[in-house]
């Protein structure tokens, strides 16, 4: 039940501690969650929907071409923009064309707007949302927002930096390892025992959660 030990598995498959550090993800402080602004959350929300079920280094690749189509991704001009704009969008040879993804983006910027409303920004919120309840924070974005379900969600607060744990394949297979897991993969409660378990790990080891999942997953072979 330690995490030690599967700290150790991993600095050992890794080549050592350093080359394992320097795989870990940067986690941002709550002044900079709240300091990058609305508009730049809608856009990482927009490429991680657009990501799912797709090759990454495409829509990277196309991202400029994202940013000039959706004009900076402003939330409160995307929360009420016309349904033509939407169709005219879906034949953008800038953007990858698919249309169901490309009306989420109204729906995330209401999301982001009424967050905003709440706290005074989104990042705000994020900031102060404690990474002991991700799955709090999960669950609100995929029953507020567009497409944020399984892992799109996670993947999102690992790049804008918030702390928390990704659910990949291989931290799957640490937890159902350990014992932690035994709730079917994009369950509600399979969120939540994982939850438990990395709130152990992180009261045990004290290192950001982010770090937890890196290590996790760098720490079984498959």
């Amino acid at each position: 039940m330690s995490f030690a030990a599967i700290h150790e598995r991993a600095i050992s498959r890794k080549g050592g501690p350093d080359s394992l550090s320097a795989l870990l993800p940067r986690v941002a402080t709550p002044d900079e969650l709240t300091s990058l602004g609305d508009d730049r959350y809608l856009a990482e929300l927009t490429r991680c929907v657009f990501r799912a079920g797709f090759v990454w280094r495409v829509i990277d690749n196309k991202w400029p071409g994202f940013e000039a189509a959706f004009d900076g991704f402003v939330p409160l001009y995307w929360q009420q923009v016309p349904p033509e704009v939407l169709e005219n969008l879906a034949g953008d040879y800038r953007i990858v064309r698919n249309l169901q993804k490309i009306r989420t983006v109204p729906e995330n910027a209401r999301m982001v707007v009424e967050a905003a409303r709440e706290y005074g920004s989104f990042g705000n919120m994020l900031a102060q949302w404690p990474s002991d309840d991700q799955a709090g924070l999960l669950l609100w974005l995929k029953r507020h927002g567009a497409r944020l379900g399984g892992n799109t969600a996670q993947y999102f607060l690992r790049m804008v930096g918030w702390d928390g744990f990704i659910l990949s394949q291989d931290v799957l297979a640490v937890l159902r390892l350990e014992g932690l897991l035994d709730a079917s993969p994009g369950s509600k409660k399979a969120l939540l025992q994982a939850q438990s378990a990395f709130n152990d790990w992180h009261r045990e080891t004290g290192l950001p959660y982010s770090h937890l999942s890196k290590i996790a997953s760098c720490s079984i072979e498959r």
